[in-house]
C-alpha cells in the first residue's frame, strides 16, 4: 500500500527521443536550436599514429573558469569517434570571419581536411590552425552520455587568441555580429 508519496521515475528524456515516443518533431526542434547563434570551431586531435584529425563543431561551450574546463559534443555514430575517444588532447580552433571555408572543409567526410591548411602541433599533437581567433589546447578530462552525443569535457591546459572577427552560425547559415 502507498501513501501517494512517491512519485514514479520520470521518463529518460534521452531514451524518449531515441526510441520514437516524444512528441518533439526532431527536425523542428532542431530548427527552434538553430535560432540559437554560436560561435564556429574545429576541433582537432591526432589518432595513434599521429595522423591529425578534425571537424567542425558548434556546440563548444565554456564551463568553469578555476578550474579552466571547456566541453563540446560528438555524435555517437561520427567516423571521427574512435580518435576523440583515445586522445589524451584535444584543441578547440575558434574560426574567424574569414575562415568560413575551413568550417565547410572539415564539416565534409574526406581524409584530405588538412590539406592546404597551416597548422602545427600543440599540446599531444592536436593541430592548432593559423588564423583562428582563439585556441584552446585541452587535457581531456572526462567523457558523458548523453541521448545521442558524447560530451566531452577538457581541461585547458594553454590557449591563445586575437581581436579578429569571429565566424557565427545560426539557422543553418554562416555570418558575422553586427554591433551597434
Amino acid at each position: 500500500m502507498t501513501d501517494g508519496s512517491e512519485l514514479p521515475d520520470p521518463p529518460d528524456p534521452a531514451r524518449e527521443l531515441a526510441s520514437g515516443e516524444s512528441a518533439l518533431d526532431p527536425r523542428d526542434f532542431r530548427n527552434a536550436l538553430g535560432t540559437y547563434a554560436t560561435g564556429v570551431t574545429i576541433i582537432t586531435a591526432v589518432d595513434e599514429e599521429g595522423t591529425p584529425h578534425g571537424l567542425t563543431c558548434n556546440s563548444f561551450a565554456s564551463v568553469s573558469l578555476n578550474p579552466p574546463l571547456v566541453l563540446w559534443s560528438l555524435v555517437i555514430y561520427s567516423r571521427n569517434m574512435s580518435v576523440f575517444q583515445n586522445a589524451s588532447h584535444f584543441a578547440v580552433n575558434v574560426l574567424g570571419a574569414s575562415q568560413q571555408e575551413f568550417a565547410t572543409k572539415f564539416a565534409q567526410p574526406s581524409s584530405r581536411k588538412f590539406e592546404g591548411i597551416d597548422w602545427k602541433a600543440g599540446l599531444g599533437g592536436a593541430p592548432l590552425l593559423a588564423g583562428s581567433v582563439a585556441n584552446f589546447e585541452c587535457r581531456t578530462v572526462d567523457r558523458y552520455y548523453g541521448g545521442d552525443h558524447v560530451i566531452f569535457l577538457g581541461a585547458v591546459e594553454a590557449y591563445s587568441y586575437n581581436r579578429d572577427e569571429a565566424l557565427l552560425f545560426a539557422r543553418g547559415k554562416y555570418g558575422r555580429f553586427v554591433g551597434e
